[in-house]
């Protein structure tokens, strides 16, 4: 028979060892790293999402006198595959024409180039809260996609700027950002 101790033995060391080889090479070929980003941007009003019939407790829209905004954020994650993907967790102040909040978001990136000039596509989901006129302020999702470039200035450095579409408080709105990743 061709199973016995020896074999047995063998193939218990055969398995740890392939699958630790397996996760090495993984994680080797994943080159998974820390990364950052600091942004601050304009928000250009567009058109609301949605008309109201007002009834007796309504104060108005969200951005009732269709305010542009200011923001400035920070996300901090994890780049993959040779830092041309990127995921991580943001959080943002927000000011729209004297109305403050904040949002905290989901961060993801996509870097197609390793050029130092490349396209990015980066798409950001979470939620934001503002402290508008009705008591407590209105918190609605945060939902943006947006386009730009990227200049690396050195491997984990670089600039880039971007825009694209913005829908939140009730709101389209066209971000432009600059923005720094670390």
């Amino acid at each position: 028979m061709w199973h016995n101790k020896e074999t047995t033995n063998n193939m218990r060391q055969f398995f740890p060892t392939l699958i630790l080889l397996l996760v090495s090479t993984l994680v080797a070929e994943a080159q998974i790293s820390y990364s950052g980003r600091i942004e601050t941007g304009y928000q250009h009003y567009l058109f609301r999402t949605l008309t109201v019939d007002p009834g007796p407790s309504w104060k108005g829209y969200n951005l009732d006198e269709k305010q542009n905004g200011f923001n400035f954020t920070t996300s901090n994650g994890l780049a993959f595959a040779k830092r041309k993907l990127y995921t991580g967790i943001g959080l943002g102040y927000l000011n729209y024409e004297g109305i403050e909040g904040i949002s905290i978001f989901g961060d993801f990136e996509y870097l197609p180039l390793k050029n130092r000039l490349t396209p990015l596509f980066n798409l950001r989901l979470g939620y934001n809260h503002i402290w508008n006129q009705y008591e407590g302020g209105t918190g609605t999702m945060h939902t943006e996609f947006g386009l730009g470039i990227n200049y690396k200035i050195k491997e984990k450095l670089g600039v880039y700027i971007k825009s694209g579409l913005l829908i939140t408080q009730q709101s389209f709105l066209v971000p432009i950002t600059l923005g720094f990743r670390f």
